[in-house]
């Protein structure tokens, strides 16, 4: 582990603008009083998350698969309390030329469950690094000094379909390794982790991957390698047994390219956690170990739960093993790490709009452009633009600019106000925009526009990622009204454009509930909307939430048309509330 003290960074990261965003949670909080916390730490989809400490400051990424921003950095200083400081990856992602497309077919880079899988976060001589798996283009690497800042140009560390979930070690000696996995889906094998040498500076794998340990008799599916070096030890830590079912494996060896030794130390026993595992082992400045992984709940994506840890013999035992078998227990909740909390929060969920920049918890649903939005500071709303639905078009699950963010918990109310404003110039109509949960399959509401006139709709749509059919279960004609001119026209000037006409005000409302536990684990929205932001109006029965490729589901808005035109409609947001 690396120890390196950075004060001077932890004081001016406390004192930045990005620290004053953080928020406490009205969905969830898993502090609990007598200096107890409750898992899952985080109640909301940070897949595959990964941990590094520096000093006494915690810095976290995740799986971001194709969201972007991609990787989003989380901080904290009691391993309970975490908060969205950045994202690594922003607009700059090396898409394959087959992904690209043109400007307006944005289709063909719709790679639902793609790009991103299991990043490893590491510091090293003073730089923040991360490593993870494009399983269709190889190993990648950035890096900065600044990880609340601007992260470098993703390095291709080692081309090559089918190499996953990587992870650095820079040896005593000066040597460098990277292990990985492979992904059946493009490699065609699975169950076996590599070791690689690498260059000092990190940037390129200087040898073959070797094959360092089979795990098809006893761990089947192992995969998602974290790299470490302890007591003269070198460790892989790997899940295996898939997603929903798997526990977590440690080997040892005394070589980097082994052999290794296997030994589990972690499963879901008698707990209610399902499948914990894949994650991050840290100690503490007074030395306290503890493990940091993920728990899959269908809709709601994979969870992060913090584990208590202790190393026994040079194995590390994870959990609470009281049949003292030495493989631990997931737990429920337990005595806080002997850190101190710089404050009680979660990452970001409301948003007023009131900055030049988006929100953190903000993502799309592909590599973005900048000309999708517009964040109106003054006016504090955020603007999207409607995008051209591509050829081929099937439902919204074809759109990449739809604007979302995770689910916060399994039981929370959703509410925001926002304004349809359609293109007048528009003569072709097919203008839609709204707000929406989306997984596999979603529900929204929809603003459209037609030769008849602008509907609310309420619609439905099962396998949308499969190309199924949008189902309209509610429909009502809405009035547009002038807005207001911006300016004064004292001239009689042609070029000047006639205002806009738009919807009044609408408040949209999700409230989503659960049901069953562990595997088990369901979810239903149920939507409204309002005229007055006091009455609500139930919209159809409760939706059946479901997850997306490799993510939970998420909320929030959508723009786009079917016209070829300069120009399209406005979805105009003003702010976006969450509940219990």
């Amino acid at each position: 582990m690396n120890n390196t003290i950075n004060l001077l960074f932890a004081a001016a990261l406390t004192c930045s603008p990005l620290a004053s965003m953080a928020q406490q949670s009205a969905t969830w909080n898993p502090n609990l009083p007598g200096g107890k916390y409750r898992n899952p730490v985080i109640n909301a989809d940070y897949s595959d998350p990964d941990v590094c400490r520096v000093g006494n400051d915690y810095y976290m990424t995740s799986s971001s698969f194709a969201c972007f921003p991609g990787l989003q950095i989380l901080h904290s200083t009691d391993l309970v309390n975490w908060k969205i400081i950045g994202a690594a990856l922003q607009d700059d992602y090396p898409v394959l030329p087959e992904f690209r497309g043109t400007d307006l077919d944005w289709r063909k880079r719709i790679q639902h469950g793609n790009y991103v899988w299991a990043p490893a976060i590491r510091h090293h001589d003073g730089w923040f690094y991360i490593y993870w798996g494009d399983p269709d283009q190889g190993l990648f690497m950035t890096k900065t000094q600044d990880p609340a800042g601007t992260w470098s140009t993703p390095v291709c560390v080692k081309p090559g379909k089918g190499m996953i979930d990587c992870c650095p070690l820079w040896d005593e000696d000066g040597k460098a390794y990277l292990s990985h996995g492979c992904a059946g889906s493009r490699a065609g094998v699975k169950s076996v982790l590599f070791v690689a040498p690498m260059s000092a500076d990190g940037t390129t794998v200087t040898g073959p991957s070797r094959i360092v340990y089979d795990g098809h008799e006893d761990q089947p599916t192992i995969e998602g390698t974290k790299f470490y070096k302890r007591n003269g030890y070198y460790y892989i830590m790997s899940p295996a047994g898939g997603v929903k079912y798997g526990w977590q494996v440690i080997l040892r060896s005394r070589n980097p390219f082994g052999p290794y030794d296997e030994y589990v130390g972690l499963a879901q026993g008698k707990s209610k956690v399902n499948g914990p595992h894949q994650g991050a082992w840290v100690d503490t400045p007074s030395g306290e170990d503890w493990f940091l992984h993920f728990q899959d709940k269908h809709a709601y994506g994979r969870v992060v739960h913090l584990q208590p840890a202790r190393w026994v013999n040079d194995w590390l035992v994870i959990g609470d093993d009281k049949d003292g078998d030495g493989c631990g227990d997931a737990v429920e909740q337990w005595k806080k790490p002997n850190l101190k909390a710089s404050e009680n929060v979660q990452p970001q969920e409301d948003d007023d709009f009131n900055n030049t920049a988006l929100g953190l918890q903000w993502q799309f649903e592909g590599p973005f452009s900048h000309y999708w939005y517009f964040c109106d500071a003054k006016k504090s709303k955020l603007r999207l633009y409607g995008i051209q639905q591509p050829e081929g078009y099937k439902n919204l699950a074809d759109m990449q600019n739809t604007l979302m963010q995770k689910l916060p918990a399994e039981n929370f109310t959703v509410t925001s106000k926002l304004k349809f404003i359609p293109n007048p110039g528009n003569k072709n109509k097919g203008e839609e925009a709204g707000f929406i949960i989306k997984g596999q399959d979603y529900a929204a509401i929809k603003f459209v526009t037609t030769k008849e006139g602008c509907f609310m709709r309420y619609v439905n749509c099962k396998n949308a990622m499969k190309g199924g059919k949008e189902e309209v279960l509610h429909e009502m004609p809405i009035t547009l009204t002038e807005l207001e001119k911006p300016y004064t026209q004292k001239y009689a000037v042609d070029d000047i454009p006639k205002p806009r006409h738009a919807t009044q005000d609408i408040y949209v409302r999700a409230v989503v509930k659960s049901a069953g536990i562990g595997n088990g684990i369901t979810s239903s929205a149920q939507f409204y909307y309002s005229f007055d932001g006091k009455k609500y109006v139930k919209l159809g029965s409760p939706f059946k939430v479901k997850e997306g490729k490799w993510i939970g589901a998420k909320v929030g808005y959508f723009n786009c048309r079917s016209s070829v035109s300069n120009d399209g409609a406005f979805l105009d947001v003003d702010w976006i509330k969450f509940t219990k």
